[in-house]
């Protein structure tokens, strides 16, 4: 067994085959709105609370069954070590590759005395009444590159908790809440409500829905472009410097259209499931004339029939029990534990103003961009990309990422089995490894190679491997496949693979029945 290393200023470790790393103690963040009338940057301190995620493991018959090969050193490799080489993995064009199974490091254990960084929980004033949520974390890390997390749609900087306390210890990390979700809420009710007006249905009143809009939020709209604005001053104003930029579905969206718009403050951007397209009425920049068709496009305040329709369907959505079940689809292993992410979700939807938020985004008009148009001017301005999906997403499919793969070729493409919508979360040993290798190769100009690679000048190929590593004192493993810059997807590819991988299960099956 040889090992793998890596160092990058200011970060390095030294990992060997004896390393035992077990559960891990996360700090969490207390829950909660700040009062109104905050203003300027404030930090809180993180709240400590003991929590645990695990999640079972899944068994991976892949590589039973194929001839064995010696174990060796990838060259630049990264941050874990060989376990053994092992058998073929037919690829998606039908070439078979030699696999191997790769140690990777877990999580900080801080029962353990292993520390992760602390994460701070901030405020920036950015429009008045509209004070932007974002944490932060390594701030020490001076002179190592800056990584900004992107929230999908529903949820916030905190999805990024295993992201900030790990890569925190040695990248300057931040996540950031979009506008009208998370705690970027508005401070104040966003229209003037009649005298008749007030509580809806002899409930809590909420915001959004009154007679006229603030002066403040007459053109407020929750809208894609509004959260590229966002991010853009976030940029310029808080963080100072360019950097790279990681978006989980509704983030990656937003992310690759802000690298599209602003290359200049991009130094790579790494996709994560991201969702395809955002919208559903015509942008009035692209299509003015269609535009004009529909009367509301998700400013303030909500029309009356659009308010009857958001309270029958935010009640069912805010319902707790819906928020567990949509949940436990986009988890591929229904062992992980999502108390945190639940707790903070359900927080959120009792904000006065989530409602009339929630509208405005379903109804606001799509980005001046589309996701295909982004990442042809992301390809055209020679903007890094790194493609990180899970397999077993419901939503985004597989489908979706061979597609921007074929867009960009030159772009590393990993695939992670068993994963679902939120990789970043259910394996986040996983992508925090991918993400430490992605950004060494660009800060080294390539001097080091890709994540799991041997041979970076390799451009046609697919190979395959199980990373394992230890989460609360047991071994979990997922099988990461690996698509070379080069390598072409093609309909029949697609198909191939299908039916490839379905016969590889059936054999499995086959196999455990005897």
């Amino acid at each position: 067994m040889e090992t793998l290393s890596y160092g990058l200023a200011p970060f390095c470790y030294v990992v060997n085959s004896k390393l035992n790393l077990s559960e891990r103690c996360f700090n969490s963040r207390q829950l909660g709105f700040p009062n109104a009338g905050n203003h300027g940057i404030h930090n809180f301190n993180t709240v400590s609370r003991f929590y645990n995620i695990e999640r079972g493991h899944r068994s991976l018959n892949t590589l039973r069954g194929f001839k064995q090969n010696n174990s060796k050193v990838y060259s630049g490799g990264y941050d874990g070590f060989v376990i053994d080489d092992e058998g073929d993995v037919t690829d998606i064009s039908g070439i078979e590759q030699p696999a191997a199974k790769v140690r990777i490091p877990g999580l900080p254990n801080e029962a353990k005395g292993e520390s992760g960084a602390v994460i701070r929980s901030c405020y920036w004033k950015w429009k008045p009444k509209l004070n932007v949520h974002y944490e932060k974390a390594g701030c020490e890390n001076l002179e190592s590159p800056q990584i900004l997390f992107l929230p999908g749609f529903g949820v916030g900087a905190f999805h990024y908790e295993k992201q900030m306390k790990d890569l925190g210890r040695d990248f300057r990390v931040w996540a950031l809440d979009f506008l009208g979700q998370g705690m970027s809420l508005p401070f104040e009710d966003p229209t003037l409500q009649s005298k008749e007006g007030g509580a809806s249905n002899g409930k809590t009143s909420s915001w959004g829905f009154g007679d006229e809009a603030e002066p403040w939020a007459e053109k407020l709209v929750y809208s894609m472009d509004l959260w590229q604005d966002q991010v853009r001053y976030f940029i310029e104003k808080v963080i100072g410097e360019p950097v790279y930029i990681v978006g989980n579905s509704l983030g990656g969206f937003v992310a690759l259209y802000f690298a599209a718009c602003n290359p200049h403050l991009v130094k790579g951007v790494t996709l994560l499931n991201a969702t395809p397209f955002w919208g559903f009425l015509p942008n009035p920049v692209r299509n003015p004339g269609l535009a004009k068709v529909f009367p509301w496009a998700g400013t303030f305040p909500l029309p009356p029939r659009v308010k009857s329709l958001t309270e029958l369907l935010w009640e069912k959505i805010s319902d707790p029990k819906s928020i567990a079940e949509i949940l436990k689809q986009v988890y591929a292993d229904h062992s992980t534990k999502v108390d945190n992410v639940f707790l903070h979700i359900v927080e959120t939807t009792r904000h006065p103003a989530a409602a009339a938020s929630f509208a405005s985004i379903m109804f606001a008009p799509q980005a001046e961009l589309s996701f295909d148009d982004a990442l042809s001017r992301c390809r055209a301005n020679n903007v890094s990309i790194c493609l990180m999906y899970g397999k077993e997403d419901p939503w985004v499919r597989p489908i979706w990422g061979f597609q921007v793969k074929t867009k960009v070729p030159e772009a590393p493409y990993y695939q992670i089995s068993p994963a679902g919508h939120c990789p970043h979360d259910e394996v986040p040993e996983v992508i925090n490894f991918l993400l430490r290798g992605w950004i060494k190769n660009l800060e080294s100009q390539g001097s080091y190679s890709l994540p799991l690679l041997d041979d970076s000048n390799s451009t046609n190929f697919t190979i395959a491997k199980e990373l394992e590593f230890m989460r609360e004192g047991s071994k979990k493993s997922v099988m990461v496949k690996y698509v070379a810059g080069n390598s072409s997807f093609t309909l029949w590819d697609r198909i191939r693979s299908y039916y490839t991988n379905s016969e590889a299960k059936l054999k499995n099956l086959a196999l455990k029945s005897q």
